[in-house]
């Protein structure tokens, strides 16, 4: 293994870039007593374009010589960092990113960047690629329907991937009353669809949307989105009409972690029906807005006995219960749509991000006695449901299907539960950790923090060290690992993806455990 002038740096793969087209010919094993090879990744489009060369991958023995030559040529490492320079200057500051780089190529669960680095990728796009990326039959498909029709325009005539598209979508349905389908872009727009849906439904304007929950950057999606002020921060004001309801959330709601479910359902339940008697008369309110799974509030599965209370008040009010799934949805939890564990019906329900394994689509699904209210032209959009991005959804509920992806989904998940609950019991770093949870490959490992959200966040540790989740998912990058942290706590966020081997999810796990361990004890 190669070594690092940091000792925490131990990558599994040495990526060195800076070889010309002629430097290194015919590259393959080293040497027949080395177990390691040297491989010349292929030039991708990127690369032919920009000038940056070909990389080298090795990683021990005789390809130490090729290591050395390779940097003495620096020409493709300049080449990426005057790229992401160019990046810096001129795209605009409101985008965040977590690794300066350029992702030059990725392929199943890994992702190259443009200095060379290959890292294993637990983000999957924020959820997005979750059959891995570039999968080849959902690429294919994509590619084929080019060739044929690129945007066949949803005000103008039906198209045959959209409808398709649908007939997939049917049996995969977590209730078969939701039998009207409208596609759009991206989940945000599917919230800004769901709200006017909504509203024409039931001619009332209010919504009830949960304290930690996330539905989008858009100005309706923004206003219902209350898991952290950075996404309307001086935008205000913003939609008017929308009410926040507790969710079920033992650190939110100051109770410990070890609290019955049913316990957190009654409170929270408690307080929708004060919101409903104080803040918005039930013949005002329209909706009650939910994630099955909290995304970007801290990864927080709703109990069953919340979300079964939730369909009794909407039933009793006349209230549409639009459930979220962009996130949750779509085989992430182990089901096809995360709502499938408490049974409870949905008026309407949202899907995006892995709908499409990469292509930007999403659907707002309900009853056709619903939808039959709306006025045509009162949805639509310019790319709404777009062809080529329909026939990567139809081949991504193929391969759903074909190779058994909740199967995996389910098998992985016993693993990662089992690793990160290993470390939660490791004395050492028992006091770090207050909690694991999540459902399927959709889990979370939450910190503990000397600050906490502010002096009257009972959880506060003044043990343990300052940013745990920033600092362990730094340190997971560096040693090679993609990973994301999550909400207003110290929490770190598990997106693999839906079809990553027994290998690489243990790999990743056992990356994440070093990471831990090393940030915990440096305090």
């Amino acid at each position: 293994m190669l070594s690092c002038c940091r000792p925490h740096l131990r990558p599994s793969t040495a990526v060195l870039s800076g070889i010309s087209n002629g430097a290194v010919k015919n590259v393959g094993s080293v040497s027949a007593r080395s177990p390691y090879s040297t491989v010349l990744a292929p030039r991708s489009s990127y690369e032919a374009r920009s000038g940056v060369q070909p990389h080298i991958y090795a990683t021990s023995g005789d390809g130490r010589a090729l290591l050395n030559q390779a940097r003495s040529m620096s020409s493709s490492a300049q080449s990426h960092a005057s790229l992401v320079e160019f990046g810096q200057k001129h795209v605009t500051k409101g985008l965040g990113r977590i690794v300066e780089a350029v992702i030059t190529k990725a392929q199943g669960s890994y992702v190259t960047l443009g200095d060379g680095r290959q890292l294993l990728d637990f983000t999957c796009g924020i959820g997005v690629t979750n059959l891995g990326h570039c999968h080849p039959k959902i690429s294919r498909a994509a590619a084929d329907q080019c060739m044929n029709l690129v945007h066949g325009q949803c005000s103008i005539a039906f198209h045959g991937p959209y409808l398709e598209l649908i007939q997939k979508l049917l049996p995969m349905m977590p209730d078969p009353s939701l039998d009207s389908f409208f596609f759009w872009n991206s989940g945000s727009e599917a919230v800004e669809a769901a709200i006017k849906m909504a509203r024409t439904f039931t001619g009332r304007q209010n919504v009830i949307s949960m304290q930690g929950g996330y539905h989008g950057r858009t100005f309706g999606a923004m206003a219902v989105t209350k898991s952290k002020t950075i996404y309307s921060e001086g935008f205000h004001p913003l939609m008017p009409g929308v009410f926040a309801l507790p969710f079920p959330y033992w650190h939110q709601l100051g109770m410990p972690a070890d609290t019955p479910s049913s316990k957190l359902s009654e409170m929270c339940l408690n307080q929708l029906s004060l919101l409903l008697s104080q803040v918005s008369a039930p013949r005002d309110t329209a909706a009650i807005l939910v994630e099955t799974v909290l995304g970007e509030g801290g990864y927080v599965p709703a109990p069953t006995e919340f979300l079964k209370g939730l369909r009794e008040v909407c039933d009793k009010h006349g209230i549409m219960l639009i459930i979220d799934e962009v996130q949750c949805g779509y085989g992430r939890t182990g089901k096809n749509y995360a709502i499938e564990y408490s049974g409870v019906r949905p008026d309407i329900m949202i899907t995006a991000k892995g709908l499409a394994n990469g292509f930007p689509l999403s659907g707002v699904i309900s009853r056709k006695e619903l939808t039959d209210k709306l006025k045509p032209g009162s949805m639509g959009g310019t790319y709404a449901g777009n062809a080529v991005a329909c026939a990567a959804a139809v081949a991504a509920a193929d391969v759903m299907k074909e190779e058994k992806i909740l199967d995996n989904v389910n098998a992985r998940s016993k693993e990662l539960f089992a690793a990160l609950n290993a470390l939660r019991a490791d004395p050492k770093l028992a006091p770090a950790i207050l909690d694991v949870r999540g459902q399927g490959l959709m889990v979370a490992v939450e910190f503990a923090s000397p600050v906490g959200t502010g002096p009257y966040d009972t959880f506060r540790n003044p043990s343990v060290p300052e940013k745990l989740a920033s600092r362990v998912a730094k340190r997971c990058v560096e040693k090679g690992l993609l990973i994301l942290t999550t909400s207003v706590y110290e929490v770190i966020r598990f997106i693999p993806a839906l079809n990553v081997s027994k290998e690489d999810l243990a790999k990743g796990c056992q990356v994440f455990s070093e990471a831990v361990e090393e940030v915990v004890k440096e305090g």
